[in-house]
């Protein structure tokens, strides 16, 4: 195995200090030329286009709700449920990161009441992953800066299939990590991430979270039933599968430690039925490299850059395809980059040596 499938990719190990040594943190990335004018049209919030996906979304969650509660008690559970815990959480972790970047409404504190709602939803607090999320877009896939890399290479597969239903959730860590904030504890890599201003807001998530879900068990007990869980919180873990097929499509086998996220991001495309429930993430190379535009206006600036951009792929599934194929390949060459990825690389590189 060479050196490639031994590097650390923990933000505090020595990849940092190399990666630090080579320039790739917090250092100027590419963006696709774009008209000034048009790129002020497209990072403008309004409104009414954040209000109305959340409307669907309530009305999504009710409508599958409804099923999943009529069919329990009844082998129909089983699917009703799976399709409420997918609606429910593909669209809670996606709009999660959406309005923590707070740009879907033009009035702020919608997008801070919506980020705090979608985190208790899925029991990821809003202030831990803000500050991961920055350096995240700071520097994208660089390892020993990126906190939020998916795998590393050569992959860990057994950790890839826990992922698929969050199992170490499951089991204690979330448990674990909100009972360390409330009683004012961080481990290493959160020190490192969080500002001690933001100190207090995490502690005090953490400790309306517990009481929060506290109640939620208390009303299980009351009702000899575990339905509210079934409806708030569980559904985070049963209906997760989905959400890691497509955050594996949004970064695995493509480029790292590279300045350009045309090299490290995928984007793909999809039927309008997933877009609402991904909230247009499938659009990420160009979420990344222009992180303020607003998700309603993904489309449009996929559009304007798409042709100094890699060919998205033609679907989810072959998105997925691509990416499973590339972590197989990964597993005993850690150097593998999807091929049309690595021809897109070399064509820039010429075009460069060429001008």
């Amino acid at each position: 195995m060479n050196a490639a499938a031994k590097r650390d990719y923990s933000i505090l190990g020595p990849e940092r200090e190399k990666a630090i040594e080579n320039g790739l943190v917090s250092a100027d990335w590419y963006t696709c030329p774009i008209p000034r004018k048009r790129l002020k049209e497209l990072v403008a919030r309004r409104n009414a286009p954040a209000a109305r996906d959340i409307l669907f979304w309530l009305i999504a969650l009710g409508f599958t709700g409804y099923i999943a509660y009529l069919s329990w008690g009844s082998w129909w559970a089983i699917p009703a449920f799976a399709l409420y815990g997918t609606v429910y959480s593909v669209s809670s972790v996606s709009k999660w990161h959406e309005y923590g970047h707070g740009t879907p409404f033009k009035t702020a504190w919608m997008n801070e009441a919506i980020y705090q709602i979608t985190s208790f939803l899925i029991l990821i607090q809003a202030t831990n992953f803000r500050w991961s999320h920055v350096r995240h877009h700071t520097d994208t896939i660089i390892v020993g800066s990126d906190p939020e890399i998916m795998e590393p290479r050569p992959p860990m597969w057994k950790r890839l299939f826990k992922s698929l239903l969050r199992v170490d959730d499951l089991r204690g860590n979330t448990a674990k990590s909100l009972f360390m904030h409330a009683f004012g504890r961080l481990n290493a890599q959160e020190k490192e991430l969080i500002p001690s201003s933001q100190y207090r807001a995490l502690f005090w998530e953490a400790r309306i979270f517990l009481l929060l879900y506290a109640a939620i068990i208390a009303l299980c007990f009351y009702v000899h039933s575990i339905l509210p869980l079934m409806f708030i919180g569980l559904p985070a873990y049963y209906g997760f599968f989905l959400m890691t097929c497509l955050n594996a499509t949004q970064h695995l086998g493509l480029f790292e430690d590279k300045l350009d996220h045309r090299l490290c991001c995928r984007t793909f495309y999809t039927n309008p039925i997933l877009r609402f429930l991904y909230t247009n993430m499938n659009y990420h190379a160009e979420h990344h490299m222009f992180p303020m535009v607003p998700f309603y206006n993904l489309p449009a600036l996929h559009e304007e850059i798409k042709r100094d951009c890699p060919a998205a792929a033609p679907s989810f599934p072959a998105a997925l395809r691509e990416t499973v194929a590339a972590l197989w390949t990964i597993r005993k060459d850690p150097t593998f980059v999807v091929p049309r990825y690595r021809e897109f690389a070399n064509r820039i590189e010429q075009d460069a040596k060429g001008a």
